[in-house]
């Protein structure tokens, strides 16, 4: 009885110390976020991230990840009750997800993203199959502005990040589909596909950067997977530009807000969808898209311009 008593508290001691060290974890990932970011910022035509830049990046992914591991918590008990009963928590996850992008934008990026083209945007909980959408990748911030389309949408993300504090439990909740990018991944990809297509055929459209990784200086190829996904499904393409300033991080923003300063807005441009069909050329529709996408980002040299006209 004894022993089976010091097993216990063992067992309680170590969940204890477990849950202690992941919940923790949100003030230390933030860390590697930021090399990840600076790292986008670091080409020569690109202003590097200052020290007030770096901060405004690790507190950025700090509340992500904490308010993200909040609601994660809060959903829990009905998560893993629906497990049995037969229902689920996704729409409640997305909420989650939706005001943290909120939150984080309008706290440390700019007071407005600015939506163009919203008459191409589909209606929410549309008819099957569901829309595909494809954007451009240039930084984190992607991630928090395009939840202001107001659109409801299943990810596409790499297996690690479903180890993250929060960010993993609640896009494990959302359904997201998490594949393996590196090695002989048959299976990732065979899975990628599937949940794509069920996802579209039940209405939940998908959401793809087909760059493949985030990059502000270059523009990076397609890749296929969007393309095969809304060909296969006779799915619209919606292609969505995504334009970050460059004084994103550096700027003073929300400090200047009190003495009156200028702050840069982000800018999403909705295009005219693209019908796919199953016997379409993939290299036309992708370079549609591509060209789409990429009329409404500025070129990196004539960016610079700017950015030094202003100061």
């Amino acid at each position: 009885m004894v022993s089976i008593n010091f097993s216990l508290e063992m067992l309680i001691s170590l969940l204890k110390n477990a849950f202690i060290l992941y919940c923790s974890s949100v003030i230390v990932l933030p860390i590697l976020s930021v090399f990840q970011e600076a790292r986008i910022w670091k080409p020569h035509l690109l202003p590097s991230l200052s020290p007030l830049g770096i901060l405004k990046v690790f507190i950025f992914n700090v509340i992500w990840m904490s308010f993200t591991l909040l609601g994660s918590l809060l959903l829990l008990p009905k998560y893993l009750l629906g497990k049995f009963l037969g229902f689920d928590c996704q729409y409640e996850a997305y909420l989650v997800e939706r005001y943290t992008g909120y939150l984080c934008c309008h706290c440390f990026i700019c007071p407005r993203v600015e939506i163009r083209g919203t008459e191409h945007l589909p209606p929410d909980d549309g008819p099957a199959p569901a829309p595909v959408f494809v954007a451009n990748h240039a930084s984190q911030i992607d991630l928090a502005v395009v939840y202001f389309l107001g659109r409801k949408f299943k990810w596409i993300s790499k297996d690690s990040v479903r180890y993250l504090p929060g960010v993993g439990l609640i896009m494990t909740m959302s359904q997201h589909v998490f594949i393996v990018r590196s090695g002989k991944n048959k299976k990732s990809v065979s899975n990628l596909y599937q949940q794509s297509d069920n996802a579209i055929q039940s209405g939940m459209p998908m959401f793809f950067f087909p760059q493949g990784t985030r990059r502000m200086a270059g523009r990076l190829p397609f890749k296929d997977g969007a393309y095969k996904v809304a060909m296969e499904n006779e799915s619209q393409i919606i292609p969505v530009s995504i334009n970050i300033p460059l004084t994103c991080w550096n700027s003073w923003y929300p400090m200047c807000l009190l003495w009156g300063g200028s702050v840069d807005n982000v800018v999403l441009t909705v295009h005219e969808p693209l019908q796919a069909k199953k016997d379409m050329d993939k290299e036309e529709l992708k370079k549609k898209s591509y060209d789409a996408i990429f009329s409404e980002i500025p070129l990196i040299g004539e960016e610079i311009k700017e950015f030094k006209k202003r100061k």
